[in-house]
Formats: C-alpha cells, sequence, structure tokens
C-alpha cells in the first residue's frame, strides 16, 4: 500500500560517466520516500498507481497494475535534457490491495498533496482511470475546499457513470456532485462510446466537452480557445490522460479499446499545450495496459508522451 521506489526500474544505456550533456534519465533520477521542500516547480516527483480494480468494477480488460514499472523502463533510455534544470524523482508506487479501490485511492491523494505541499510536481503513473480520483483527491486537499479547481480530461468516455459501486467509469460524476468549485473540460468524446444518458448528464452537471471530431490538428484553434476559457476560470488545473482516447491503432493496449481515437500526435500538442499553462498543478496518465500491448507500443508511446510533459511544463 505504501510508495516503495525501486531503481531497477531504471537502467539503461551509458554514454558517458561524466558528461552530463550526454546522460539519460535513468543517470539523473533520484529514488527516495522522503518528500523535500523546494522551490516550487523544481522537482518533478514520480508516483505510481498499482490499480486496476476500478477496471474490473467497470468490467474493462485487466493489466494496467502493471504499467507504472514498465512505462519508467522506457522513460529511463530518454536524455536527461527532457528536464531542462528541474529535479526527477520517483517515489514509488502505491499499491491496491485486493480490492481496497478506496483505501488506495486516499493514499495516493494523501501523497500528492504531500508533493504539492512541497513545492513539488506530481506525474502519475496509472493504473486504471479510477487513479483520477486520487489524484483529484490530493489536488483538491492542497487548494483548500473554496478554490476553483479545473479537471482536464483526454478521454473518448465522459467516465461520469450513475452506479453504487465506484470505478473507473463513475468518477467525474463523484466529484461533480460532491463539490460545487470543481469543474470538467473533457476532449476527444466518441459519440458512439457513450449512451445518450451520459451526455444528458454531462450538460446537466456542467461539463464542457468537444467531440473527437472537433479535436482534430486543422481545428486546433478552436481547442485551444476552449482550453484557454476554462483555464481561466479556474485557479488550478489538473490534467488526465486516458490513453483510449488515442486510436487503437497507435495504441493498441489499452483498458478499453476503440477502432475510432484521436492520433498520438494530436494529443501530444494538447498535453503540451495545457501543462504550459502557469496554473497547471499536475498530471496522470492512465489505462496503458502492457498485459494486452502490442510490441510494447502503448507503453512506449506512454513514455514518450510523458517526456513531452516533462519537457512542456509550465514553458510558454
Amino acid at each position: 500500500m505504501y510508495p516503495y521506489p525501486d531503481k531497477k526500474c531504471w537502467s539503461g544505456r551509458v554514454d558517458s560517466n561524466t558528461d552530463n550533456a550526454s546522460f539519460r534519465l535513468h543517470q539523473v533520477v533520484k529514488c527516495q520516500t522522503e518528500i523535500k521542500s523546494l522551490k516550487k516547480g523544481a522537482a518533478f516527483y514520480i508516483i505510481g498507481f498499482e490499480s486496476d480494480e476500478g477496471v474490473r468494477r467497470n468490467k474493462g480488460r485487466i493489466g494496467a497494475a502493471k504499467a507504472p514499472d514498465k512505462i519508467r523502463s522506457f522513460l529511463s533510455n530518454l536524455p536527461s535534457s527532457i528536464l531542462r534544470d528541474q529535479a526527477l524523482i520517483d517515489t514509488g508506487n502505491i499499491a491496491c490491495e485486493g480490492k481496497k479501490l478506496e483505501e488506495a485511492q486516499t493514499k495516493l491523494g494523501a501523497h500528492i498533496h504531500t508533493i504539492l505541499a512541497k513545492g513539488g510536481t506530481p506525474i502519475i503513473l496509472g493504473g486504471g482511470h479510477e487513479t483520477l480520483y486520487g489524484h483529484y483527491s490530493g489536488a483538491r486537499e492542497h487548494l483548500g475546499a473554496k478554490a476553483k479547481l479545473g479537471i482536464i480530461n483526454i478521454d473518448a468516455h465522459f467516465d461520469m457513470r450513475d452506479e453504487e459501486i465506484p470505478s473507473s467509469g463513475t468518477m467525474f460524476r463523484q466529484i461533480l456532485e460532491s463539490d460545487k468549485n470543481a469543474g470538467y473540460l473533457c476532449l476527444g468524446i466518441q459519440p458512439f462510446g457513450n449512451t445518450k444518458r451520459l451526455f444528458l448528464d454531462a450538460d446537466r452537471l456542467g461539463c464542457t466537452y468537444l467531440l473527437e471530431e472537433e479535436v482534430t490538428e486543422n481545428k486546433n484553434n478552436e481547442v485551444y480557445q476552449a482550453i484557454d476559457r476554462f483555464s481561466k476560470k479556474h485557479d488550478a488545473v489538473i490534467l488526465t490522460l486516458c490513453t483510449d482516447s488515442i486510436t487503437a491503432n497507435e495504441a493498441p493496449g489499452v483498458s478499453a479499446p476503440g477502432p475510432f481515437g484521436l492520433s498520438s500526435k494530436t494529443v501530444c500538442e494538447l498535453l503540451k499545450y495545457i501543462v504550459s499553462k502557469k496554473n497547471t498543478l499536475s498530471f496522470d496518465i492512465s489505462e496503458v495496459n502492457p498485459l494486452v500491448d502490442e510490441n510494447e507500443k502503448t507503453t512506449r508511446l506512454a513514455a514518450y508522451l510523458i517526456a513531452e510533459v516533462l519537457h512542456s511544463f509550465h514553458r510558454s
């Protein structure tokens, strides 16, 4: 249940042991459980969430719990210049034990709150998309109840199911029905992946959304304007990427694949634009499923998208 950083996940090619310009991420990452106070934005803190209990409850494909360490292995060999001047600190994984999803989400939220309170930038590696609820909880605890907290979700699905037992498909309903100061912008919604009831509930709960066909490369100005308007309405924004938003041809190893979806290039540009915003607090990536991946294509893509986030954070 508690974080445990494992240096074994970080290994790779060594071009030099002395030339900083030749270093790769595995040569500069620090593995530690202690969260130290730093100048705001001086360090990225990686935290993994080993859970697909929410996916299981939502009747998806099990395996996302294996993603955090697998993603680390692909991050390891990327050049350390990604980081610019920031430190990279791996604080390990929080694991969902058995069916104790809510307990694991609480632990994740507390850990994220600590990172934010110490001036760090959390980078969360899911896990199923139930990762987002723990992510949200930590940001809300850090900001306090009165702050306007916006959540931007790049996703094919609203994840607003009305079900008694929380899952990877219920988080945004849970949040919006209990938190009057939370806002929700969803980019990449697929009409055939959501019932009419979900669209009606999204409207009722004040969700702003753009359909997949609206989030295309030739319409980026309109998408960016929507992001700008949403960001300006909130004191802080957290960003979550569900990898099932990406076309299955490029990301086959996800919990709920679909034949349509956004291109990885479009998703990459969206991520870079959103994290460049000064009020973006944190980022999570969810539903990468190594057990059903093809030639590790999706896991590798996830690592490269995270690298783009690290390189672009608060960089306008």
